[in-house]
């Protein structure tokens, strides 16, 4: 796989590039800000590129604004984000921004070599990867919706592995139940949300979506205004 790093932490730029490379990927590019992103993507084609959410200049929102720039203009390259923590309102600025083919993780995940390879590969192939912890801040936002409350704390747990990414059998291993009942507890909380059922990455988008608190105009701002 072809991949452009954009970290301006030079230690994490070239531990992850290392690491990368040792897993058999090829680094087309390592950038230290977005400033020459967009020259760099026209000129080595990667099919992934990672960003980090806060760079140079402002050290704001440089990373997200760059993310969503390139989603906007096709599928390629797949983009995931790395951030220092999470910050909920770029999560959601990149949820919005397309259904498919991105990740958004916390840079402490790249300490788990295995999880963050896999994450890089189902990001490539166009799945979505989001850190646990990110999904768990979405969730815990709109708690006081009242379509939440209509779920069992069941249901909730498995709405919340379900927006993670998780396989129906992911599920139920974690879960220690059958396949058969994750699949009535996921209609359940369809119903109960008001929300079509769909499989896949639409699902978890849709699920999110529907979660995540309106945005206020400071958010509308992250991604409509200058950089």
């Amino acid at each position: 796989m072809r991949i452009l790093i954009c970290e301006d932490s030079v230690l994490l730029r070239e531990g992850i590039a290392r690491l990368l490379t040792d897993a058999g990927h090829e680094m087309v590019a390592q950038l230290p800000d977005a400033s020459a992103l967009e020259a760099a993507i026209s000129a080595t084609d990667p099919d992934l590129a990672i960003l980090d959410v806060r760079m140079p200049p402002t050290r704001t929102n440089e990373g997200i604004l760059a993310a969503i720039g390139i989603r906007s203009r096709g599928e390629r390259p797949r983009v995931l984000v790395l951030s220092q923590y999470v910050e909920e309102r770029y999560a959601a600025d990149l949820i919005a921004s397309g259904p498919s083919g991105f990740g958004y993780l916390l840079k402490d995940r790249v300490a788990d070599i295995r999880d963050f390879l896999s994450a890089v590969e189902q990001v490539a192939a166009g799945g979505t990867v989001l850190d646990p912890e990110v999904v768990s801040q979405l969730l815990a936002r709109r708690r006081r919706d009242g379509r939440m409350e209509r779920l069992t704390p069941r249901e909730r747990q498995v709405l919340a592995l379900m927006a993670e990414g998780s396989s129906n059998q992911t599920i139920a291993d974690r879960l220690y139940i059958s396949a058969g009942s994750v699949e009535k507890h996921i209609s359940a909380v369809f119903q109960k949300l008001e929300l079509e059922p769909e499989d896949g990455n639409r699902r978890v988008l849709a699920v999110l979506a529907h979660l995540d608190a309106p945005r206020s105009t400071d958010q509308r701002d992250a991604t409509g205004g200058n950089r």
